[in-house]
């Protein structure tokens, strides 16, 4: 099995100790209870990965010797996730699910039809996200933590569909009215990809116009209707046998 993961901003270079304290090091030293002999992989989430062992344990705290360094190569395409927010007690979990499942970069999204209202504490929601987002990418041992942007609006997603459209990407937005089927997009070849996600009460036909006209396809996930929450992921698992990234 492979040593857990633990991210600490800046990985030293082997033969060095590394400290591993703050939030990570209490989650180490007191909820796993990682003592001194285990192995135990550093990452700084932004693709380095190191092999180490832990020469000392406090409660709050652990040193660890770094035996060796290397980068990990980012997934191929890249995939970014535009997630309307959904209601409050399934919001972290689809974000903690679209990281197992492999998303670059999260975009939260106020999408109209939303339950959950961050107008006045986007600061606080996309805070609670990218937390969610390092602790899931821990638990399934990422190389790369995926960024969390701050909070859009439609405006906001029609550009952002508008600039990965120019740099060639596909981007695909996830709707029972589609026409057409996820599978016949061409994600074999794309060098990038967004998928786009509505809120649970759908996305409203002024947002389907300026997504569709911003560039972005209107399709079909699969033959049934999927949570908000759980579609990225969905999503996400296809990308992974479509294209090279699996």
């Amino acid at each position: 099995m492979a040593a857990t993961v633990f991210y600490l901003d800046e990985v030293p270079e082997p033969g060095a100790v590394a400290l591993l304290d703050g939030p990570e090091g209490r989650h180490a030293a007191t909820v796993r209870r990682i003592r001194a002999g285990e192995a135990v992989t550093l990452s700084d989430g932004r693709g380095v990965l190191a092999r180490t062992e832990v020469v000392a344990a406090q409660k709050d705290r652990l040193e660890l010797l770094v035996h060796d360094r290397q980068r990990a190569e980012p997934a191929y395409p890249a995939v970014t996730v535009v997630q309307a927010l959904p209601k409050s007690e399934r919001s972290e979990l689809a974000v903690e699910l679209m990281t197992e499942a492999g998303a670059d970069l999260i975009v939260p999204w106020q999408a109209a039809r939303c339950v959950s209202n961050w107008e006045t504490k986007a600061d606080k929601g996309v805070a609670k996200w990218r937390a969610a987002a390092r602790a899931a990418a821990r638990q399934s041992r990422r190389a790369y933590i995926p960024e969390v942007t701050a909070l859009h609006r439609t405006p906001e997603v029609a550009d952002a569909v508008r600039a990965a459209k120019a740099q060639g990407a596909v981007v695909a937005a996830l709707h029972e009215s589609g026409t057409a089927a996820f599978t016949g997009l061409p994600w074999g070849s794309a060098p990038a990809a967004m998928l786009i996600v509505g809120p649970e009460g759908g996305l409203d036909d002024a947002e389907l116009t300026a997504l569709a006209g911003s560039g972005a396809e209107v399709v079909r996930l699969g033959p049934t209707v999927l949570r908000t929450s759980t579609a990225a992921a969905v999503a996400l698992g296809a990308l992974g046998a479509l294209t090279r990234r699996w």
